[in-house]
C-alpha cells in the first residue's frame, strides 16, 4: 500500500488489510510506503490512529517508511492511492518498473477506472471516515478475489 508519506491513507490501507486477511485466515504479507520518505520511522496520522480504533484496528505501532525499488520485487501487487503516487512509484523503480504489479487501490472496487483515495491529511474527522470507508472496500475485494485465487491454487495441488 503506498501513498505520499505513509502517514494518512497507506497505514490505514496497511491495518484494514491485515485485519480482513487474518480474519479470513490467510497468511499474506502486507506492508505500507511513503514515496516522499519525509517521514521515517514516524506513526501514522493521529486522525488515522483515531478512525482505525474506531473499527477496531490498531495501526499506533506502524511506522512510516520510503518506497524503495526494491519493493517491486519483494510485494507481488503494489497499490496506490492516486496519480502521483502511481508517478512516483514508476520514478523510483525505473528500470525494474513492472506495470502489471503496480494498481490504483480503487481500481479493484471500480475496475479501470483510476479512482483516487483522496488525501486527508488538512482534513477532518468526516475526511478520514470517507478515506477509511473508500479503503475498507477496497480490501474487501482484494480479500475475497485473491483468497478465492489461493484456494483454487491449493485445490490444483
Amino acid at each position: 500500500m503506498v501513498c505520499l508519506g505513509n502517514v494518512c491513507r497507506s497505514p490505514l490501507a496497511e491495518g484494514i488489510l491485515k485485519d480482513k486477511v487474518k480474519k479470513a485466515g490467510l497468511k499474506w504479507y502486507i506492508d505500507s510506503a511513503g514515496t516522499n520518505g519525509y517521514q521515517p520511522g514516524c506513526p501514522p496520522h493521529q486522525s488515522s490512529q483515531n478512525i482505525a480504533k474506531n473499527y477496531g484496528i490498531d495501526i499506533g505501532k506502524h511506522q512510516c517508511r520510503h518506497f524503495t525499488k526494491e519493493d517491486i520485487d519483494e510485494f507481488d501487487k503494489i497499490y496506490v492511492m492516486d496519480d502521483e503516487n502511481y508517478n512516483d512509484v514508476r520514478k523510483i523503480c525505473s528500470h525494474t518498473w513492472s506495470e502489471e504489479k503496480v494498481e490504483f487501490l480503487l481500481n479493484e472496487v471500480y475496475p479501470g477506472e483510476n479512482r483516487i483515495v483522496p488525501d486527508p491529511w488538512f482534513g477532518g474527522e468526516d475526511d478520514f471516515t470517507e478515506v477509511y470507508e473508500l479503503i475498507d472496500k477496497a480490501c474487501e475485494v482484494i480479500v475475497k478475489k485473491y483468497a478465492l485465487a489461493d484456494a483454487a491454487k491449493t485445490e490444483a495441488l
